[in-house]
């Protein structure tokens, strides 16, 4: 048969349990003659059997807390043998909770710090009491004792544990009261209630006004129950509005009598991170949940701490993450790589079975490879694309493995490969042309213009170097006139330049590269000879020997205004320099005579009396240069001698020798070549532009 029978933990020894003889529908005078006995020996110094009674007694007083701790059911199992015929018989004992435990704080006294400058609502968490009694029996609430500043509040744990703290509801004032002196009463649900209490010291502090605050403060996590050690269980989220120390949070376990350390040896806590982690093999049939309270504490002065609760289910799963092997990487690789070029062989394995050990390979789409199975658990990854390494130096390149379980487990490695340089880019100029000038007579060596190039490649494929071209446009080579820096591309000249002679060059100049094969560009440098006045002004008419001078006969009866010659001079230089301006040298007496200072025209400034002797003039020609240059002519006038036959002569030009004849032709002529290479000059630079 099967016997159940039920009783208070407080009974005395002797009491009666239940009635065996009645229950087994036996005689009692005949339980004696069947020697009935008990032989379970998990009871046996528990319970015996009244023989005379038929009863089931106590031998000794039972402690449920003793026997099943916080278990919510607490049962005894008996085993009843009885002879002729024999017998067994169980019985089963139920040990009911009474309520004969008081609650009891872990400590007798609580000191709790709280900063002057905290505000209404800061809560301060307390410690659970502990009651080894169950059900209504346990802890049922707490009091506080009445203050004008702390309130009392309760948070329910995810196991319907009660969570006492003192919620602050007034400001504080250090000043005022420093220390607040409180009791904490825990009631349980009893009849008649039992209760235990425990002072509460309060210290009001100055400074650190900001405690850590854990969000959220009850958290809960599930977890695979045969996870690797070290596994991250979770990073806490704790914050803490103050800077420096004040805001420098240290965690630490929160530990209880309950059962101390308990799960301190399954988990280890990182003090500076808050990361929770496995430390040693977790067993769901052994337990299937774990209460972790964790301390944040703030390195303030005084320190502040919040409290963070979390709860840990653990689950049954594929147990096994896909392990991806790197067997050889080929790094760098030449960025002209053909697509299909292997870069890397890699092998994967999972220690699963079946769909579990069913590994795939990813890789993101935006890369330019591509993973190719080479055989089973064997994947060769190539190029799929170009590579361009002025686009990308290098690649780090993420390899996924997700196996085929449910639910699913992966694992990836990411490797660096390099892009090695490929001489595939031309050195460019800046600008294919450019513009300089430099002064006419300058000095060799004088700085005339600095060309740049750039190259994107890399190493000798970037290294430069500049060199002069020979265009062909002017007569000796243009390496005669200028040099080049081949390392900055700096241009200089190599001798004096004449305007005169030549006015522009255009100095081609050749990048190149240092790379196999090298690789070039060319520019042009238009320099412009800016012109100096280093040419004096050249009398062409009337024209003399040096140190001779020019004879002029006028009538003797001119009258003011009489032209008398005309001074005609050029200047080689051009501009500034080549503004002509024509002037009688100053001497003792006044002359009769005045020249234009534009025009060079020589006239008759006032009435002449009688011309008996020559006058001797001398014109100077005066160009606008700095310094300015000049040159003069000697002209003597004197009067002719058929005077009244020549004196028509005064109303027209003096007529033209075939010497001045031939000589206006040579002016025209000149100036018509320079109008057209000049104009040659600007065609050219205009189509190269």
């Amino acid at each position: 048969a099967q016997l159940h029978y039920s009783v208070p933990e407080d009974r005395e020894p002797g009491s009666s349990v239940g009635d065996l003889a009645k229950d087994l529908g036996l005689e009692v005078r005949s339980l004696a003659a069947r020697n009935l006995r008990l032989v379970s020996e998990g009871g046996q110094w528990r319970f015996q059997v009244d023989l005379a009674a038929g009863m089931l007694v106590l031998y000794s007083r039972l402690d449920r807390e003793a026997l099943c701790g916080q278990s919510p059911t607490c049962s005894l199992h008996l085993q009843l043998v009885m002879e002729n015929p024999l017998q067994l018989h169980r019985v089963e004992v139920d040990v009911l909770d009474v309520n004969d435990n008081a609650p009891q704080f872990p400590k007798p006294e609580v000191v709790l710090e709280i900063t002057e400058v905290a505000n209404p609502g800061t809560r301060l968490p307390l410690e659970v009491a502990e009651d080894p009694d169950m059900g209504s029996n346990s802890i049922s609430t707490y009091e506080l004792s009445p203050s004008q500043h702390f309130a009392l509040g309760i948070n329910v744990r995810g196991d319907g544990v009660k969570m006492p703290e003192i919620i602050l509801e007034k400001s504080l004032d250090r000043e005022k009261v420093a220390v607040h002196h409180l009791t904490l009463t825990a009631l349980d649900g009893g009849n008649p209630v039992k209760s235990g209490t425990a002072r509460v010291t309060i210290h009001v502090l100055d400074a650190n006004d900001n405690p850590p605050v854990c969000d959220p403060p009850i958290s809960k996590v599930q977890l695979e129950e045969n996870v690797p050690v070290g596994t991250l269980v979770t990073k806490l989220n704790v914050t803490d509005l103050d800077e420096g120390p004040n805001g420098d949070v240290e965690y630490s376990f929160k530990t209880s009598n309950n059962a101390p350390g308990k799960f301190t040896k399954l988990f280890s806590l990182d003090p500076r991170t808050g990361e929770i982690r496995t430390k040693g093999p977790l067993d769901y049939e052994e337990s299937s949940a774990y209460e972790i309270a964790v301390r944040a504490r703030d390195k303030g002065s005084p320190a502040m701490e919040g409290h963070c609760h979390l709860r840990v289910e653990l689950i049954d799963i594929n147990d096994n993450s896909p392990e991806i092997v790197l067997t050889s990487l080929s790094s760098p690789v030449q960025e002209d790589a053909a697509p299909g070029t292997v870069i890397a062989l890699l092998g994967v394995k999972d220690s699963d079975s079946g769909d579990n050990g069913q590994v795939r390979l990813q890789i993101a789409k935006e890369l330019p490879f591509k993973l190719v199975s080479s055989f089973k658990e064997h994947f060769s990854l190539v190029t799929s694309g170009p590579l361009d390494r002025e686009k990308a130096t290098g690649y780090n390149i993420t390899v996924r493995a997700v196996d085929s379980g449910s639910p699913q487990r992966a694992t990836q490695k990411t490797f660096y490969l390099r892009i090695a340089d490929v001489n595939d880019n031309a050195p460019n100029f800046s600008s294919p042309f450019d513009t300089a000038h430099v002064q006419e007579n300058s000095l060799p060596g004088t700085f005339v213009f600095s060309v740049s190039a750039f190259d994107p490649d890399e190493g000798s494929n970037a290294r430069l170097s500049y060199s002069i071209l020979h265009n062909g446009m002017q007569d000796v080579p243009i390496s005669t006139y200028f040099r080049i820096d081949q390392d900055n591309g700096t241009i200089y000249t190599v001798r004096p330049l004449d305007y005169e002679q030549d006015k522009v060059f255009q100095v081609p100049v050749e990048v190149k590269d240092a790379g196999s094969p090298a690789l070039s560009s060319t520019a042009v440098v238009h320099v412009f000879v800016l012109d100096e006045n280093d040419n004096a002004p050249t009398i062409v008419y009337p024209s003399v020997p040096k140190g001779s001078a020019f004879q002029q006969t006028i009538p003797a009866v001119a009258e003011p205004g009489y032209l008398v010659t005309k001074i005609v001079a050029v200047d080689a230089d051009s501009g500034h320099n080549a503004w002509l301006s024509y002037q009688l040298q100053e001497t003792a007496e006044a002359l009769p005579f005045q020249v234009e200072r534009r025009s060079g025209e020589l006239r008759i400034a006032q009435a002449l009396r009688e011309l008996e002797d020559p006058h001797r003039l001398v014109v100077e020609v005066r160009d606008n240069g700095t310094p300015s240059l000049s040159a003069s002519v000697i002209i003597v006038i004197s009067p002719e001698e058929n005077s009244v036959q020549d004196f028509a002569k005064s109303l027209d030009l003096p007529r033209s020798s075939p010497e001045d004849t031939n000589l206006t032709l040579y002016l025209i002529i000149s100036l018509v070549s320079i109008s057209l290479v000049s104009c040659v000059m600007f065609a050219v630079m205009a189509a190269r532009c």
